[in-house]
């Protein structure tokens, strides 16, 4: 059928392009987050990249669905701005004429934001994780760019080096400055290497002096020494069992009830019910009036999409803090959002309805 075939051409070259921009703005900004990351010393710098795929994947449901809905409204924004709705309108196609041609092209869109919500969302974050704790449990020294200071772990150690081996581990001219309530200890060496003791780190220095201050009396001590070990702090910990309730499985958030996992949940499921009602939405804000100049129905459109995300993660703080059931919080955010969006169709209609009547009954 013509109207079906137009729509849907229309509608599929407005969402490539939609997404197209989004996409490009999106991976920009989280480059430039993800680089501060790493200059910062939370990532290692050879992980930019495979941390920026990451981070797209697991953001993929939302700027699908926010693409979807810019497509609806900004194709029937169009059509209502060159009158060709009207011409529709006449011909006896009403504006809930335009939900079913719609749905069809964004099922599978729609299908895939649920497939993303439930399964690649939680893999995403567990691998930008497991990407953050192989780094974190890398020794300090070898963490250290040369020139650069670096903090371990726990924030009372700061190493510095002149320059490494090339060997990972090994490092010459090493500088470490330990903080104690009641003390602070300056060591320098001629290199530096680390080892592991059971879940604890040690550098071993070798051929250097150590300088110890007393906060509390002023008092001095130096000495120095062939080798010295210094504790680096104890390993991270990794695990399934530390997982945050987003890098974990659907299933075990089903498995395993809590709150917070039903927080979670509330949240993943929102992305997959968010996007039919962000199209209904769509389809009922497109209304325009082509004798005006301008049109908000884009501004307000892009407004409810934050409305409705902002909700989302109220949502997920309501449930996790245990203020509202799980089915009551999916009720009252997305059942509510549907009959708004079918009541805005219904009054739309009714509208379009009365206008068209009234032009044919003034002619």
């Amino acid at each position: 059928m013509l109207f079906d075939s137009t729509l849907r051409r229309d509608l599929a070259r407005s969402f490539g392009a939609t997404l197209v921009v989004i996409m490009t703005i999106v991976i920009t900004m989280f480059l430039i987050r993800t680089l501060g990351q790493a200059a910062g010393g939370s990532v290692a710098a050879q992980d930019v990249a495979l941390l920026l795929g990451y981070v797209a994947l697991e953001n993929l449901p939302t700027i699908l669905s926010l693409s979807l809905f810019i497509a609806v409204v900004t194709t029937l924004t169009r059509m209502y701005r060159d009158s060709e709705m009207v011409i529709w309108f006449a011909s006896g196609v009403g504006l809930l004429r335009f939900v079913p041609p719609v749905l069809r092209l964004t099922a599978p869109l729609l299908l895939l934001v649920a497939l993303l919500a439930l399964f690649v969302w939680p893999w995403g974050n567990r691998q930008i994780a497991e990407l953050k704790d192989r780094y974190q449990r890398r020794s300090d020294v070898a963490r250290v760019a040369p020139g650069q200071f670096q903090s371990s772990a726990d924030g009372k150690r700061t190493f510095f080096i002149e320059r490494d081996t090339g060997e990972g581990n090994i490092a010459r001219n090493v500088f470490v400055l330990e903080r104690k309530p009641d003390s602070e200890s300056v060591t320098s060496a001629r290199t530096g290497r680390i080892e592991m003791d059971g879940d604890q780190r040690f550098v071993v220095l070798e051929s250097g002096q150590r300088n110890d201050i007393n906060l509390a009396t002023g008092e001095r001590k130096l000495a120095q020494f062939d080798s010295y070990r210094v504790l680096a702090g104890e390993a991270v910990s990794s695990g399934a069992d530390n997982l945050p309730p987003k890098a974990r499985s659907t299933w075990d958030l089903l498995t395993q009830p809590s709150n917070r996992h039903f927080g979670e949940l509330a949240w993943r499921i929102g992305l997959a019910v968010g996007g039919i009602n962000l199209v209904l939405l769509g389809i009922g804000l497109a209304g325009g009036n082509p004798r005006r100049a301008g049109s908000w129905n884009l501004l307000f459109a892009l407004l409810a999409f934050v409305v409705y995300f902002n909700l989302l993660n109220l949502s997920q703080a309501w449930v996790a803090s245990g203020k509202l059931e799980i089915g009551i919080v999916l009720l009252l955010i997305h059942g509510g959002s549907f009959v708004l969006a079918v009541s805005l169709l219904w009054w739309r209609e009714r509208g379009a309805s009365f206008g068209l009547r009234r032009r044919r009954a003034s002619t």
